[in-house]
């Protein structure tokens, strides 16, 4: 494999793999966060325009995959919202590009319309390598309704040898008609002891397997998104300690943290007093480490609260004020738990 395109982890060259032996036009990679549906995308489109591919994929070392290290391929078109295009290094259009760099517009957070047709018309051009073009859409359910019916005849019947992949992280956001027009692959999850084996590997010394497991908890199983809590400097003894710190109000364990990261563990931490409640296992935290959960209308208000929350928590709120105003709100459903254990 080249050197700005990692080896996949085990349980995502097991799906190309079979993904490959697959004739369909279009693909749609399907399931929740952390999975690897844009590694796995990416790695498909690689090997259909891989000059010498393997049953594996890829080789890795030809002009074309060199082409898409460098995001240069003229036979690839991808297809995102601008803000992750320009996290990941992908090129944007040179009028989307100006008006960005002119301040006259913000990068949209959703695949715009112009994106789209766009790519339309990319696939009716003449191939300028191999026998393939390929058009990778991620994650596909920030397609809105313009852009998606943009796409929706060329996905249909493409004009010649056009292949497509869509992931999704959020599949029941697409529309039905993009749904039904292709193949769906369900994500694989990984078991424990291949994702522990993986996390350790990218940590580069800096975890061991105890460590990685935590990680991996945080994320509820989701190995991406375990290494993201990993490269944000969560150790076990942060995230065992934090369900009892926030009962006490201190909530210095979460205050370097983004919004969205600090919501997400109240989301984690209330899934797992619910299921403390219901007697089922906990999934992120350990239960010998949680408060004891209230009632459980407390809790399915708070969760209620937590969702609304999450529909706006990218938005540009006094973060000070918020966090300030979620502390409060976690305090206090604690502590119901806490009278009602007395």
């Amino acid at each position: 494999m080249s050197e700005t395109q990692p080896a996949l982890a085990p349980w995502l060259q097991r799906q190309l793999s079979g993904l490959l032996t697959q004739r369909g036009h279009a693909i749609l990679l399907s399931g929740p966060s952390g999975l690897g549906q844009y590694r796995l995308g990416l790695a498909l489109v690689r090997a259909w325009l891989c000059e010498q591919p393997t049953e594996q994929g890829a080789c890795g070392h030809c002009g074309s995959c060199h082409a898409i290290d460098v995001r240069t391929h003229a036979d690839l078109s991808v297809l995102m919202p601008e803000t992750l295009a320009l996290d990941l290094g992908w090129p944007l259009d040179e009028g989307a590009q100006k008006e960005i760099d002119d301040k006259k517009r913000k990068p949209s957070k959703l695949i715009r319309v112009e994106a789209a047709r766009d790519a339309v018309a990319f696939t009716q051009t003449t191939r300028s390598r191999g026998s393939t073009k390929a058009v990778l859409v991620y994650p596909a359910e920030r397609l809105n309704v313009e852009s998606a019916n943009t796409l929706l005849k060329t996905l249909e019947e493409p004009v010649g040898e056009v292949r497509f992949v869509l992931a999704t992280e959020a599949a029941h956001l697409i529309l039905p008609t993009i749904r039904s027009r292709c193949q769906t692959h369900v994500m694989a999850w990984p078991d424990e002891t291949e994702a522990v084996a993986w996390l350790v590997e990218r940590a580069q010394g800096r975890a061991d397997d105890a460590q990685a497991r935590v990680w991996l908890q945080a994320a509820g199983g989701r190995p991406d998104d375990a290494l993201v809590w990993g490269q944000a400097g969560l150790t076990a003894a942060i995230w065992t300690a934090l369900p009892q710190a926030l009962a006490r109000g201190d909530w210095s364990g979460l205050a370097d943290w983004a919004p969205a990261q600090q919501l997400a563990v109240l989301q984690k931490l209330c899934h797992d007093l619910m299921a403390c409640a219901a007697g089922a296992p906990t999934r992120f935290f350990p239960a010998d480490r949680l408060p004891t959960p209230p009632r459980w209308a407390v809790l399915a208000t708070w969760a209620r609260e937590l969702m609304d929350a999450a529909k706006t928590v990218e938005h540009p709120f006094q973060a000070g004020l918020l966090q300030e105003a979620w502390a409060a709100r976690t305090r206090q459903v604690l502590a119901l738990g806490a009278r009602k254990g007395r």
